[in-house]
C-alpha cells in the first residue's frame, strides 16, 4: 500500500515489547490510518497490557486515537502470561510514563464491531498481534463483520515452528479456540508467523540505526530491545531478539516486505503435543476459494527501514 489512500487498521494487541514497536510503526507511518487500538490479555494481564498501551500512546504522542480494553481471559482456557519474556509489567525495561488519555467507554469487542460497521465495506483491516479472543468474540457477536472487513493480518502461529510449545506459538496456543474461529471465517487472512518473524532480528546494526534517530521514542525502543534481547537470549538462545508484531503492520504498509503463499490453514484443538499448532496443508495446490495465506522470507532491510522511518516521523512529541 504505497499509493493513494492510507490503509485503515484496528491494532488489537497485548503490549508487550514488540507490540509497542508495532504501535509506533502504525502511528508513524503515513500509509496507515490507525482507527483504534484494542487490548487483550496475553503477554500480561488485561490490566497491565492496557496500562502499557496507554503509556506507549503517551511516549509516541498518540492523542487522537481511541483505545479500548478487551478480553480479560481466553474463551475456554485458563489465562497464561509470558512473564519470562516480557517481565512482570509486560513491558519491563524502560520507565513508563503515566498515561494521559482515557480509555474508550466501550469494550474492545464492541469498539471493533462499531468501527467496522460504520466504515465502508472492504476498507478496515484488523491487525491482531496477541491472542485472537477479541476478534473471535466480535465475529460471533456480529457475524456481518466477516464479509465487511478488508482482511485480517495477524501475528501468530508458524508453519512447523513453535515457541511456547514444540509445535505452537504463544498467541495461538493461549486461546486456540479463538484462533480456530478466526482462521475458519470467510475473511481473507494472512498469518505472519514465527517462520517469518524469526527473521526480523534486531541486530546491532538495527539497534545503532534506531539509536541514531536520537529522539525520546527511539530511546524507548532501544530500551525495549535491550530488555527483550536479554530475555530472548536467556529463554530461547537468540543472539538478537526477533521483533514479531511490527511484521504484521509492515505487511499492511507494504506487502513486498515479505512473500506470501496461499495455503489452507487450521488450528489444532485436540492434540496432546500439538494443541494450538497452526496446520498448513501443502499437499496440493490451494483450492480457488482458499482465504488463508502465510508469510515467509522477510526483506530485513526494508522492514527495519520502515521502523526507523516511522520513528523519524514521530520525532519528539511533547510529553
Amino acid at each position: 500500500m504505497l499509493s493513494g489512500m492510507a490503509e485503515k487498521i484496528i491494532l488489537d494487541c497485548d503490549p508487550g515489547h514488540d507490540d509497542a514497536i508495532a504501535m509506533l510503526l502504525a502511528h508513524g507511518n503515513p500509509d496507515i490510518d490507525l482507527l483504534g487500538v484494542t487490548t487483550v490479555m496475553g503477554n500480561q494481564t488485561i490490566e497491565k497490557v492496557t496500562r502499557n498501551a496507554l503509556a506507549i500512546a503517551r511516549v509516541a504522542g498518540i492523542t487522537d486515537v481511541p483505545f479500548a480494553r478487551g478480553a480479560h481471559r481466553p474463551l475456554v482456557r485458563q489465562i497464561e502470561v509470558a512473564e519470562s519474556i516480557h517481565g512482570e509489567s509486560g513491558l519491563d525495561g524502560p520507565v513508563l510514563p503515566e498515561p494521559t488519555i482515557e480509555l474508550d467507554a466501550r469494550h474492545a469487542v464492541d469498539f471493533i464491531i462499531d468501527t467496522v460497521m460504520s466504515h465502508e465495506p472492504g476498507t478496515v483491516t484488523l491487525v491482531p498481534t496477541g491472542a485472537l479472543t477479541n476478534i473471535a468474540l466480535a465475529v460471533r457477536k456480529e457475524p456481518r463483520i466477516a464479509e465487511r472487513v478488508k482482511q485480517v493480518v495477524l501475528m501468530g502461529g508458524g508453519v512447523n515452528v513453535g515457541n511456547w510449545s514444540a509445535t505452537s506459538e504463544f498467541n495461538i496456543v493461549i486461546d486456540p479456540e479463538a484462533a480456530h474461529i478466526v482462521f475458519n471465517e470467510r475473511w481473507p487472512l494472512t498469518m505472519v508467523g514465527l517462520d517469518l518473524t524469526h527473521e526480523a532480528l534486531a541486530t546491532d546494526t538495527v539497534a545503532a540505526s534506531i539509536a541514531a534517530v536520537g529522539t525520546g521514542p527511539a530511546r524507548f525502543v532501544g530500551e525495549l530491545l535491550e530488555f527483550f534481547g536479554e530475555t530472548y537470549r536467556d529463554a530461547q538462545g537468540f543472539d538478537h531478539p526477533p521483533v514479531h508484531d511490527p511484521c504484521a503492520v509492515a505487511f499492511v504498509i507494504d506487502p513486498t516486505v515479505m512473500q506470501v503463499v496461499t495455503v489452507p490453514l487450521d488450528v489444532e484443538l485436540a492434540g496432546t503435543l500439538t494443541l494450538g499448532m497452526t496446520v498448513a496443508d501443502f499437499r496440493a495446490p490451494a483450492p480457488a476459494d482458499c482465504t488463508t495465506q502465510v508469510a515467509r522470507n522477510l526483506d530485513h532491510a526494508k522492514f527495519w527501514g520502515l521502523v526507523v522511518d516511522a520513528l523519524e516521523r514521530i520525532g519528539d512529541p511533547q510529553l
